[in-house]
């Protein structure tokens, strides 16, 4: 009898969820349904918001690369391509063009670090007493120690940690922060990115790093901050109690070092005599899977039908933020919707596509439809596709890229290189007319922090459409009740009107390098008074920094740097990184004549450039 009742309520069970099922399944029919009958092929602020709500909605997580949300996200613009008719134009077939990236660092199986003070030997523990940087190079070794303050060399502050000392050969620990502590409005916040902390020591001869934060007791989390490149020498955290039993040996306090620093502004450094650490340090990075969509639209002009006219926009978000991410509230383990950035571009890239579609017998050129994943962590994925494209870049006569279009204010929409062909402008202003007339931005520059920048550097002609920066960028609050449907709609058919009179016209559209100074944080001058004017490959992950390409009129390209080269010295400094090749940046000034060592298909260049003022 108990077996029977066991029985009902199993089959009771197995009722209940074939119902669950049967009730998801008529949803999503009715939703598709509904989508359907308000689905038209003209652009409409309802359709914009309908595709902005569900790839900025909880369910997608925040649509990270890697993630389960993105990958969903991806699925939607597979399966909008497809009832749209547009043909799949990826890998084997399918609308997907599937890519590898570093998601993340771990820390491998060899991490041990060892003590000796005053002929006793201690071991220490991974996680609970030290852990390696994201960034720290995998070795072993065993030196002595020496105390190099906060690691800053700001001579044009009156302040080097390292002035009259010799580091050589020996493991130096410095304090996180600045002689302020955490405080961004201090003269020395510059100086204290760790990063750039590591590269002074390397340079000064040290064959490791400790770090200590003087305000916290606990360890520097084991992060990856978007560049797999290695420092050069094996960089750890150390609990600053730790370090504190270390400088009793030699009978220093550290508050009273932090408190001397602070009101003297001048450093404190010593040797530790006594005191010899050995270290091992490996970390590894882990591989994800993401991919870009791909769709076209065959032209239909016997002449033009092979050349391609690109419509991008990418699709990946921050997902749940945290350190590292990008994100501006990066202490929030929150989901980062992304609505304006860049739902709003993916939106007005389905659109378009589903415009174009209702008039395909009428195209003359091909148009091909790119949702791109991978932006938020450097453009990987147009990266990716402009080195594997599918349609030849030779053929490709113009890239039009929207990103962060859903905010349009005071009617003003920025549309950025203007000056990558001598048709843009003329474009620009013809097709800015009746009831959708919008107040337009121009800039001349092809790069810039968005996808249109990996076509601009390979010498296609691009436009980038974007209504600005806002209080909710790279925050949780970016939702989709943020967005001016409207504006977009007004914004999404100008768009149209210039993508179609480039797909449609007779005359070619040229190219034309542009001579205009960064902009929009473009480049290599994000936050520094001086430019070499090149752009770095963000995906990279060789020793050095590869450039993707160079600014007409800057001083790489005047000293003969070129797309490919992998830039290894800059000013007698070693680059082994783009941060590297920052810090050094931020040293330098305008007028600075300097001598640069790159390799260019395996062969190695001298070069010299004068740098210019940003």
């Amino acid at each position: 009898m108990e077996k029977f009742k066991g029985k009902q309520i199993y089959l009771l069970q197995i009722g209940m969820i074939d119902m669950i099922k049967t009730l998801l399944v008529l949803s999503l029919c009715w939703t598709s349904w509904l989508f359907a009958q308000t689905s038209s092929p003209e652009i409409t602020a309802d359709e914009i918001k309908a595709h902005v709500k569900y790839l900025s909605s909880d369910e997608l997580e925040g649509r990270g690369s890697g993630t389960a949300g993105n990958t969903k996200a991806a699925e939607y613009l597979a399966d909008q391509f497809r009832k749209y008719g547009l043909l799949p134009a990826g890998s084997n077939g399918t609308y997907y063009q599937p890519f590898d990236f570093v998601s993340a660092v771990k820390a491998g199986t060899n991490n041990t670090m060892a003590v000796e003070a005053n002929g006793l030997k201690s071991t220490l523990k991974l996680d609970s007493d030290f852990r390696p940087l994201g960034f720290s190079s995998d070795a072993k070794l065993s030196a002595p120690l020496f105390f190099a303050g906060y690691g800053i060399s700001a001579p044009e502050k009156k302040y080097d940690d390292y002035e009259n000392q010799d580091v050589k050969g020996k493991i130096v620990v410095v304090l996180r922060y600045g002689p302020d502590g955490n405080d961004m409005h201090s003269e020395y916040f510059r100086f204290t990115a760790l990063r750039n902390k590591v590269r002074i020591a390397r340079d000064k001869g040290a064959v490791g790093v400790i770090v200590v934060d003087p305000l916290d007791d606990d360890l520097i989390k084991l992060s990856y901050d978007q560049s797999f490149s290695s420092s050069g020498i094996p960089t750890v955290s150390l609990r600053r109690s730790i370090f504190e039993t270390w400088l009793a040996v030699v009978k220093k306090d550290l508050k009273s070092i932090q408190e001397s620093i602070k009101a003297n502004k001048v450093p404190v450094t010593f040797d530790l005599p006594g005191i010899k650490v050995e270290l091992q340090t490996e970390v590894g990075k882990v591989i994800a899977k993401t991919t870009n969509v791909v769709a076209s639209l065959p032209g239909n002009d016997s002449r033009l039908k092979n050349e391609v006219v690109v419509l991008g926009a990418h699709f990946d978000h921050l997902g749940y933020g945290g350190e590292g991410s990008g994100s501006l509230k990066p202490d929030a383990h929150e989901i980062h919707n992304g609505a304006d950035d860049n739902a709003s571009g993916t939106a007005a890239l389905l659109e378009l596509a589903q415009k174009f579609s209702a008039e395909k017998e009428s195209l003359k050129r091909t148009i091909l439809f790119i949702g791109f994943s991978g932006e938020e962590l450097g453009t990987l994925g147009s990266q990716y596709y402009a080195n594997n494209p599918f349609f030849p870049l030779n053929t490709t006569v113009a890239m039009l890229n929207m990103d962060m279009v859903g905010r349009l204010k005071d009617n003003v929409l920025t549309v950025q290189g203007t000056g990558t062909s001598p048709r843009w402008n003329e474009l620009v202003r013809t097709q800015n007319s009746g009831t959708d007339t919008l107040s337009i931005k121009t800039i001349d520059d092809g790069f810039g922090p968005s996808d249109h920048a990996s076509f601009y550097s390979k010498n296609i002609p691009v436009l980038f459409f974007f209504t600005g920066t806002h209080s909710d960028y790279h925050k949780p609050s970016d939702d989709w009740e943020t967005i001016n449907y409207a504006g977009e709609e007004r914004i999404v058919r100008y768009v149209y009107r210039i993508a179609n009179a480039v797909q449609n016209t007779e005359t070619p559209i040229q190219f034309t390098k542009s001579t205009a100074p960064a902009t929009m944080g473009g480049g290599d001058g994000r936050g520094f008074t001086v430019t070499l004017g090149v752009v770095p490959d963000y995906s990279s992950t060789v020793v050095g920094l590869r450039i993707e390409g160079t600014r007409a009129g800057g001083p790489a390209e005047k000293a003969g740097l070129k797309a490919g080269d992998v830039i290894t010295n800059l000013a007698g400094k070693k680059v082994m990184n783009i941060y590297d090749y920052m810090g050094i940046l931020g040293e330098l000034k305008a007028g600075d004549v300097i001598a640069i060592e790159a390799i260019r298909d395996g062969k190695s260049l001298l070069l010299s450039a004068t740098m210019q003022k940003r």
